[in-house]
């Protein structure tokens, strides 16, 4: 289903939020507005057009989604960034840089400030606080997104035992130890076994 440079251009107007006579009358040098309009309501409904829209709307939504590499690559951020990375000595003391500029930007979580002023309610001050998120979360979701930890719900590392216990109400001692077998234990580390009795 290939299609030709005006019907791209059509549909990509179209998808753009341009009215379908005017996209119709821009790529099919169409003058006649309802002429337009017409053909651009038949060309809508063909199956061509209607997958290459499909397929501009799953773009521009993958687009909204962070793919893995931008979420490594945010988790990577915070994970590096450190307080002094927001800190600018200058001639008249300490100054936070928190600019969009900043390469670790996206690591502040809370930014605060508030003024001070000496005991006269003189010399007013702007005393701010930044808050980073925490780094070594962001460590372990790197280590997880990259498969450094085994998979939640697949049981890799742990240890599971089948093991089968037979509740006997009467005379419990006298009826376990006559008819007691040993637990086997397999190679896989699953234990085996059961208790029998005869009433």
């Amino acid at each position: 289903m290939k299609l030709t440079q005006k019907q791209i251009g059509f549909t990509q107007d179209y998808f753009s939020e341009v009215p379908p006579g005017q996209a119709y009358m821009t790529h099919y040098k169409v003058k006649n507005m309802a002429v337009a309009d017409v053909c651009a309501s038949k060309l809508l409904k063909t199956t061509k057009i209607s997958a290459y829209l499909q397929e501009l709307r799953l773009k521009a939504e993958s687009k909204l989604v962070m793919s893995k590499q931008e979420i490594l690559e945010r988790h990577s951020e915070i994970a590096r960034a450190k307080i002094t990375d927001f800190q600018t000595t200058g001639a008249d003391g300490s100054w936070i840089d928190i600019g969009p500029e900043n390469k670790h930007a996206g690591a502040i979580q809370e930014i605060t400030s508030r003024t001070e002023y000496d005991k006269d309610g003189s010399n007013p001050s702007v005393v701010m606080k930044v808050k980073l998120h925490d780094p070594v979360r962001s460590m372990q979701e790197i280590a997880k997104l990259q498969g450094h930890y085994p998979k939640e719900g697949t049981g890799e590392g742990d240890r599971y035992y089948d093991i089968k216990v037979l509740i006997v109400r009467e005379r419990p001692r006298e009826v376990l130890e006559s008819t007691r077998k040993p637990l086997e234990i397999e190679s896989n580390g699953i234990v085996r076994g059961e208790t029998e009795t005869d009433g």
